[in-house]
């Protein structure tokens, strides 16, 4: 349909639409039209329907003068003022509630929805909005209008078409355009009539093209629950959530690299009859089954079948998008329902950024998903429902169970927002991450716990899980913009414990990981000792009933462990692909294991775990070796089937040769072969360097391994006989990586590798706690330094201006 017919139409079918037709018919409507047009033959599925049209809509609001009240009305309105805008709202929906349809618009709609029933007279329909100036690349006006689903007969969906017209005066829209600086008059609304996805007996969600919180391009951000998708959207669950890596994903290879299980407590299906007679709702929700909760709401198939989809729509509109897909229960098939731009994370290109950090730490009061990467504080404010919403003043933190749309003119008054229940992808937190606001939605019980007027600290900051903390914590506050840096001689990595970090960590300047740390997953993904999951079901209880907790969703515990190391060490490796990942096998001590869930039952109490059981000998012990074979698992798993082969692997605390052809011999068996040795996939092992034997016999250790990376912090204490964690001041002034026996030890073993032509890095903080420690490192010849995450840039920017060791 031209572009000249549609400007006097007053309806046109969705598969006459392209996107050059968002002045008709609305970014969302005209959406639906461009990938029916064009990417069907793709394997994008959208269900068919029609649109009314702005020309339409100007029509309809033509009759009876009702254009010029509603903006006299409006012209007089302070947005700020809630009661005010409450009361306009209100009266301008009303109005539109009385106004008869003009007879040749009514006309036009009957006839396309005659022909939409012709062979299917049982089928219903969504009714959604689509307003000329939504989803734009700048403005997301997300869930401002009204969406009806299960929709049957010419009357209903007549009736509902009106309801659609005069949500475009909801108090959200009308404050969001003032806002954004839209004239009200300049702003139509067209009603988008869709065939329904049987989602209600299946599943429903939204996809994002990039990371919600970080902004990382290379992941395609899924979430999916029971029924149909507006649980989801309105933050009425906490849905299951997936991450897939594009890269992965384009090569053919295993492209889940993450996934968590929401709680997913209720379900939207389709309202009785009676439901219907009774209160006129079209939809309803009801409990969803046990069974149903503890297991994910999408197989892997589905999900790597909807980032596929979600891959060809980012493509063909060359941005990052925000998609509503279904999966009809009946028929088996996914469908995209909506795609409209991201207009968050990918506004900010060339922004200067802030990063928060806690520097205190406190009571944590509630927890879970974290909406952004700020921290704010202030006292609680507990409402209710809609109808308290003006209690809420500037520098409040909002706790409420959920918000809707319509609640963004306080949203923005707020210092954080706490919800009991919603996801990433819910219309709060896309609110929330408009606005700036740090946001933790999903906290359950967020209302009962939080108390009215308590002074609280909202903490977005410390990777997907959101904290409420009691009391007001210190916090930092450091701008951060992204910038190339120059050329360095020494290449700089990072230290990486927390994956759900990884995304943002990996957009500074760096030249890889050269320490991700296997204990953090295990402690903070995992929580239970290795040996509880291997003797599973034969434990007690108690133990029995924790490793069945945590490992709901998994096909068995072992399965559960696996999954999560596999998809820490891949979320990792997936946010610094191609560049290497030196990812360190498990170096807890025996105290440390000890406080995992079940570990006092398996760990010795030792007199100094420093020096004991750890390391490559557990690896090598009897009674250790399956959990070492579940690691290795992992590992194979990353690199093999998921493409991820920018893994290297790394043996810590090798106190022998002998060790050293032990441990490298079992990773050859468990599937981790060197390249070096006959491998076939390019493997790496790299060794640490912590013990003075690795040093003194640097040359011989490097017969078995590809390099090594110097641990300062247990060579420096076993070099001068220092134990670091014994707390002791009168000690603490001795240890000091630059004592002339440590850089002996560091020298000897930077030369022994230089020599062979292999590896060399040191992973500790004293290159950015020391310059001239890191001075040094540069002469000696160091290939890398491995520091933490705030330190890299300085530390880069200083030795860039060196010259190159050759």
């Amino acid at each position: 349909m031209s572009s000249t017919h549609l400007a006097s139409a007053l309806v046109a079918r969705f598969e006459h639409l392209r996107m050059t037709d968002v002045e008709a018919v609305g970014g969302k409507n005209a959406s639906l039209g461009e990938m029916i047009s064009q990417l069907s033959a793709t394997g994008v599925r959208v269900p068919g329907g029609f649109a009314t049209t702005a020309h339409a809509f100007r029509q309809f609001l033509a009759e009876g003068a009702l254009a010029k009240r509603i903006g006299e009305r409006l012209a007089r309105l302070d947005t700020d003022d809630v009661r005010a805008l409450a009361e306009a709202g209100a009266e301008i929906r009303g109005w539109i509630a009385q106004q008869p349809f003009p007879p040749e618009l009514e006309a036009a709609i009957r006839s396309e929805y005659a022909r939409l029933v012709e062979d299917s007279p049982g089928a219903t329909f969504a009714v959604r909005s689509s307003a000329t100036a939504e989803d734009l690349p700048d403005a997301s006006f997300a869930g401002q209008q009204e969406t009806f689903l299960n929709v049957s007969g010419i009357d209903q969906v007549l009736a509902k078409v009106r309801e659609v017209f005069a949500s475009l005066y909801n108090d959200r829209a009308i404050s969001y355009r003032v806002h954004k600086g839209y004239a009200h008059g300049d702003v139509a609304l067209s009603a988008g009539i869709q065939r329904m996805v049987r989602s209600d007996v299946g599943s429903a969600g939204v996809i994002f093209t990039i990371d919600t919180e970080s902004g990382f391009p290379d992941v395609v951000f899924i979430t999916s629950s029971y029924g149909l998708g507006e649980t989801v959207v309105q933050g009425a669950v906490n849905p299951d959530e997936f991450y897939v890596h594009k890269p992965a994903l384009q090569r053919g290879k295993l492209a889940i690299i993450r996934r968590n299980l929401g709680s997913k407590l209720i379900r939207m299906g389709y309202a009785s009859a009676d439901e219907q007679r009774k209160n006129g709702k079209l939809v309803a929700t009801q409990d969803t089954a046990t069974e149903q909760r503890n297991r994910y709401s999408l197989s892997d198939e589905d999900v790597t079948e909807l980032a596929r989809c979600a891959l060809v729509i980012e493509k063909h509109y060359g941005r990052a998008m925000d998609i509503e897909w279904g999966k009809d229960g009946l028929d088996g098939r996914l469908y995209i329902l909506q795609a409209r731009p991201e207009t968050v994370q990918s506004q900010r290109e060339g922004k200067i950024e802030q990063r928060f950090a806690l520097k205190g730490s406190g009571t944590v009061l509630a927890t879970g998903r974290a909406i952004g990467q700020k921290i704010g504080t202030g006292p609680v404010r507990l409402v209710d429902s809609s109808a308290d919403m003006e209690r809420v003043q500037a520098g409040d933190v909002l706790v409420t169970d959920m918000t809707d749309p319509n609640w963004e003119p306080v949203m923005k008054r707020a210092a954080a927002i706490v919800t009991n229940r919603g996801g990433r992808t819910c219309h709060a937190a896309i609110i929330a991450r408009e606005l700036g606001i740090p946001a933790v939605v999903g906290c359950g019980d967020a209302t009962q716990t939080l108390k009215e007027g308590a002074l609280v600290t909202v903490a977005c900051s410390e990777g997907d899980t959101g904290y409420v903390y009691d009391g007001l914590l210190e916090t930092e506050v450091t701008d951060v913009q992204r910038v190339e840096l120059p050329y360095s001689p020494v290449k700089m990595m990072m230290n990486i414990g927390n994956p759900q970090l990884a995304f943002e960590f990996a957009q500074m300047p760096n030249s890889g990981v050269g320490l991700a740390r296997l204990e953090f997953i295990i402690n903070n993904n995992i929580g239970v000792h290795p040996k509880a999951i291997l003797d599973y079901p034969n434990i007690d209880a108690d133990l029995k009933k924790a490793v069945e907790s945590v490992a709901r969703g998994h096909a068995s515990p072992r399965a559960f462990y696996v999954d999560k190391l596999t998809e820490g060490i891949a979320t990792i490796a997936a946010a610094f692909w191609p560049k290497p990942v030196i990812v360190r096998l498990s170096d807890f001590k025996s105290n440390e294991y000890r406080k995992l869930i079940g570990g006092s039952r398996y760990e010795p109490e030792e007199e100094n775990p420093m020096l004991g059981f750890r390391g490559a000998s557990r690896y090598v012990s009897e009674e250790f070796g399956e959990a070492f074979a579940m690691e290795c698992e992992a590992l194979v798993r990353v690199r093999r089937d998921m493409g991820l082969d920018n893994v290297e692997v790394m043996v810590p605390f090798v106190r022998t040769l002998g060790q050293a052809q032990q441990v490298v011999g079992m990773l050859a068996e468990q599937g981790l072969k060197r390249a070096a040795a006959g491998g076939t996939d390019g493997l790496k092992v790299i060794m640490m360097c912590e013990v003075p034997s690795n040093a003194i016999l640097a040359e011989q250790f490097l017969e078995h391994f590809d390099g090594m990376s110097i641990g300062s912090n247990d060579l420096t204490q076993l070099t001068l006989g220092l134990d670091r964690d014994s707390g002791l001041e009168l000690l603490a002034k001795d240890f000091d990586e630059r004592d002339p026996a440590v850089k002996a030890m560091i020298s000897r073993a930077i030369a022994a590798c230089r020599g062979t032509g292999k590896y060399i890095g040191i992973c500790g903080q004293g290159p950015s706690d020391h310059p001239d420690f890191a001075d040094w490192l540069a002469d000696e010849g160091i290939v890398s330094i491995s520091l933490n995450p705030d330190s890299v840039v300085e530390t880069w920017q200083r030795l860039a201006t060196r010259k190159p060791i050759v």
